[in-house]
């Protein structure tokens, strides 16, 4: 009579998780990374906003462009730090503000620019 050989799963679940675990990782980190991007774009938008109003309708707080950059930098919430100009154009007080986001995953970088703009009557 022959016997049949016993299996064992008991490494199953460790080996099924080793080859999962690397996607979910890169997974999670990616919708982090994508977060990051997202947040500091809306923050750069109002800023520039907020700037292009004060500059509009403050002059005791905005009274040259100078100010209003410097008004636009405190507002900023976000990574890096963007470059804002200020000037009246004809569509009324104009902000504009740039920047370039890096991002690294450690064997690729990505460099992603932004640019907001907003402007006030």
């Amino acid at each position: 009579m022959r016997r049949q050989p016993q299996g064992s799963d008991s490494g199953s679940v460790a080996v099924e998780f080793a080859l999962i675990s690397p996607a979910l990782i890169m997974l999670v980190v990616g919708t982090l990374y994508v977060g990051l991007v997202m947040y500091s774009a809306s923050g750069l938008q109002a800023a520039a906003e907020a700037a292009a109003r004060c500059y509009s309708i403050s002059s005791s707080q905005c009274p040259d462009a100078a100010a209003t950059q410097i008004y636009a930098q405190r507002h900023y919430y976000g990574t890096g730090t963007p470059i804002f100009s200020a000037s009246v154009g004809p569509c009324g007080h104009r902000v504009t503000g740039t920047m370039t986001m890096k991002l690294s995953a450690g064997v690729a970088s990505w460099s992603i620019p932004f640019r907001a703009a907003a402007c006030f009557p």
